[in-house]
C-alpha cells in the first residue's frame, strides 16, 4: 500500500475518531439515549483499530518508530494519556465535573498529538 493512501486512511480515521469522541462526550454529559445504541459502542473501536493499524503501517513504511524517533515517542505517550483521559471522561469519572474536565483535557491532548504529527516535533509549541 502506498504511503499517501496509508496517510489518507490514518488522517481520515483520526478525524472520525475525534468527531466520535467529541459527540460521545456531549451525549454522555447530556444523558442522551444515543449512548446506549449498539453502533455507538462498536464503531469507535473499529475506527480506532484502523487508526492504530494505519499508524503502525506508516511507521513501518517510513522506517520511523516510537522510542527511536522523538516525535513518534511523543505521539505514543500522548495517545496513552488520551486513552486514559477518555476512559475517565466517558466511563470511570465519578462526577460530571471530573468527566467534563477529563474530556476537555483529552481534547487538548488530541490537539497536541495532531501538532506533533504535523510538525514532527515533540515540542510543537517551542520553535
Amino acid at each position: 500500500m502506498s504511503y499517501f493512501l496509508l496517510k489518507h486512511i490514518h488522517v481520515s480515521c483520526a478525524v472520525i475518531s475525534f468527531a466520535l469522541f467529541f459527540l460521545r462526550g456531549i451525549w454522555s454529559f447530556n444523558g442522551s439515549p444515543i449512548m446506549r445504541q449498539r453502533w455507538v459502542k462498536i464503531v469507535p473501536h473499529v475506527v480506532d483499530t484502523l487508526l492504530l493499524v494505519s499508524a503502525l503501517a506508516l511507521a513501518f513504511t517510513v522506517q520511523q518508530y516510537p522510542f527511536v524517533d522523538g516525535w513518534l515517542t511523543a505521539k505514543f505517550f500522548g495517545l496513552v494519556l488520551y486513552i486514559l483521559l477518555g476512559t475517565i471522561a466517558l466511563k470511570y469519572g465519578k462526577t460530571k465535573a471530573v468527566r467534563v474536565s477529563a474530556w476537555l483535557a483529552a481534547l487538548a491532548v488530541f490537539a497536541y498529538i495532531v501538532l506533533v504529527a504535523k510538525q514532527h516535533n515533540p515540542l510543537p509549541f517551542i520553535q
